[in-house]
């Protein structure tokens, strides 16, 4: 028996199975984005697509509006669909800006099970960058030919924005919002966190690199072009996505229990 199993005692009688075990690890991940210095007071998302709603119109979770990172449970999560409409009920508001990005690609993107977008320093300074994203450093490397970018039109709260934001995005699990801060797609909750801490990390190597004298290394854009090759042998039989999850929650002291207590 997992965590996850060893909870299914405590979940609403109304409530499917895999859907309380995909609040719970939201939940969970909303702590480690606060754990990792990411959370920005009650603003930003992490949204899970959950079981439910039509083709264009999926239901997703979100986090309740006015809540901090750490005060989010499995059970004060909000389920809306792409339109922002509450499918459950719920006492908490829904931050227009969340919907506007989050619904946009996970209306487009059947395969994005998991959208995350942050404001973190390293971010927002690589965002406000004309350039983009280096690939001159072991991190930045992994992103080479992964990143796509949408330019800034003002505080994402207009639904117009949203044929542009996914027309930006494309195929891509990346996406820099110029002058705004990163976004990320995965098909796992686990896998959109492992590469947005890549990506994070990345941000902070280019910042970093960019405040020291003397001239950068570039990289071949050959050996870049392998490094998707050189990288599978590192996943082969593991699960690298889910031991970094869960170490990261052992590391944080986040027990699953809590989380699905009553808000």
């Amino acid at each position: 028996m997992n965590a996850l199993t060893a909870l299914d005692d405590l979940r609403p009688d109304n409530m499917a199975l895999e859907e309380w075990h995909l609040r719970l690890e939201l939940a969970a991940c909303y702590r480690l984005f606060d754990h990792l210095g990411w959370a920005e007071m009650i603003f930003n998302h992490i949204t899970v697509r959950v079981p439910g709603g039509d083709e264009g119109n999926p239901h997703y979770l979100i986090n309740p509006y006015g809540l901090h990172y750490t005060e989010v449970t499995a059970r004060n999560l909000v389920k809306i669909d792409a339109a922002g409409n509450m499918i459950d009920d719920s006492p908490h508001p829904v931050n227009p800006a969340g919907f506007v990005i989050h619904s946009a690609v996970h209306a487009a993107r059947p395969d994005a099970h998991c959208v995350m977008h942050t404001h973190t320093t390293a971010g927002m300074a690589v965002a406000c960058k004309r350039p983009g994203l280096a690939h001159d450093n072991f991190y930045g490397a992994m992103f080479y030919q992964r990143v796509a970018y949408h330019d800034f039109e003002g505080i994402t709260t207009d639904t117009a924005e949203c044929a542009r934001l996914v027309a930006s995005l494309g195929d891509r699990d990346v996406m820099i919002l110029r002058n705004h801060g990163l976004l990320v797609t995965g098909p796992t909750l686990r896998k959109a966190l492992h590469t947005i801490w890549t990506l994070q990390r990345a941000c902070e190597v280019q910042m970093a690199t960019a405040c020291l004298p003397g001239e950068t290394i570039a990289l071949d854009e050959t050996l870049l072009a392998g490094i998707p090759r050189q990288r599978k042998p590192m996943h082969v039989g593991r699960d690298a996505d889910r031991m970094m999850f869960d170490a990261i929650v052992r590391r944080a002291d986040i027990r699953y229990a809590d989380l699905a207590a009553d808000s």
